[in-house]
């Protein structure tokens, strides 16, 4: 791998990540844990002649990375909690608009102001559920800032192929923890670029039509080609459209896009579960106090792995049923109350043998918490 070695916070991750994924506009609003990569953007993104912008609240940050992005632009902001609550409708309006476009949203304590500068996990059904109506999302997360780095690539690269909003579900001690980190060069990470419809002018064009491989080409508004954009149910052309049939094949495809790729696309790592008897499933911080478990753990001659995972929605069912299966318990540690606990739950044959490790105070969950609930799955007592 070439590039370039450097010590950096995980905001600071977010930000050499987007910039490699060809960040090109950016409006936010500043909120605690995420402001340094609005401050770090402000400095470094005209540099690369890109576009910052702070707006006047997170409402209008959304709005105006999806304008930005239809005229062509990779666009993203960040947030937390509360300004990820205000996103919504327009996150929304983005799915159903198809405009491909990055959400930063560092996770700290609530609800409402809650714990403004403590760790937290709890937005992760949000992200999923936040908006009305039916609908996919994706949604991902990562535990080191090497890997802050990638998923951030990541994010970008999957908002371009589906042509959709894209969530980098980060939370408060990834953001402000320090790592060595080596920033990539130009060839060691792909970089997937906006796909340009082919059709030339003065010919019709469909705006929402895809190709045999799924992807939708696009044509920068305010170019060539006229269409409309909404909010509205909508054929092919953008119009709005009340047709029952044009409604249903509309919502599958917005859900079908990215459900039926959901074990196709995850991404997640696995430690030591080829002989673990006993599997952890985390993500985000609390995966570095799982994986510090699973290795201490296993100096003591404990069958234990761990697997992390990366991309939290679509959810990898299949993928974790899988890995899971033929253990004797598997224990899901994160920081809320089992939200993806209640999704391993689902995708198992036996939902009994999943337990839950957390914490919800604003406080990182540490290896002895964990300690603790593996001891009393097995019957030894706190």
């Amino acid at each position: 791998m070439s590039g370039r070695m450097t010590f950096i916070q995980g905001n600071e991750a977010v930000v050499e990540g987007a910039l490699f994924a060809g960040l090109e506009f950016y409006a936010g609003y500043p909120i605690t844990p995420s402001t340094e990569i609005a401050e770090l953007l402000s400095e470094k993104l005209p540099l690369k002649g890109g576009k910052f912008i702070q707006m006047e609240d997170e409402i209008s940050s959304m709005c105006a990375i999806i304008g930005a992005s239809l005229t062509g632009l990779k666009a993203m902001t960040a947030t937390s909690g509360p300004g990820f609550s205000l996103m919504q409708e327009a996150l929304g309006y983005a799915v159903m608009a198809e405009v491909p476009t990055v959400i930063v949203n560092v996770q700290r304590g609530g609800p409402s102001t809650g714990l403004p500068t403590s760790v937290a996990q709890g937005d992760v059904m949000q992200a999923r559920w936040g908006t009305h109506g039916e609908h996919s999302i994706v949604a991902l997360t990562a535990s080191t800032l090497q890997d802050v780095v990638h998923m951030t690539v990541q994010a970008f690269n999957l908002a371009e192929i589906f042509r959709t909003p894209v969530v980098l579900l980060l939370d408060e001690v990834v953001a402000h923890m320090r790592e060595k980190v080596r920033i990539p060069g130009p060839e060691d990470l792909e970089v997937v670029r906006r796909l340009h419809t082919s059709v030339p002018e003065g010919t019709d064009y469909h705006p929402y039509l895809t190709r045999e491989d799924g992807r939708l080409p696009m044509s920068d508004f305010g170019g060539v080609h006229r269409y409309n954009v909404t909010g509205l149910v909508h054929d092919m052309w953008g119009f709005p459209s009340n047709d029952p049939m044009v409604a249903y094949e509309l919502l599958h495809h917005l859900v079908d896009k990215l459900e039926n790729r959901a074990d196709s696309m995850a991404v997640y790592k696995e430690f030591f579960t080829d002989d673990s008897d006993i599997l952890l499933v985390s993500y985000g911080s609390a995966a570095r106090s799982a994986l510090h478990v699973v290795e201490t753990r296993r100096l003591r001659g404990e069958k234990i792995g761990l697997l992390e995972l990366q991309s939290l929605w679509p959810f990898p069912r299949e993928t974790v049923r899988r890995i899971c299966e033929g253990r004797s318990h598997v224990v899901v540690v994160e920081l809320n109350f089992g939200q993806i606990c209640q999704e391993v739950r689902k995708a198992v044959q036996d939902p009994g043998r999943v337990f839950l490790a957390n914490r919800i105070d604003g406080v990182i969950i540490a290896p002895v918490d964990i300690v603790r609930i593996l001891n009393v799955i097995r019957g030894r007592g706190a």
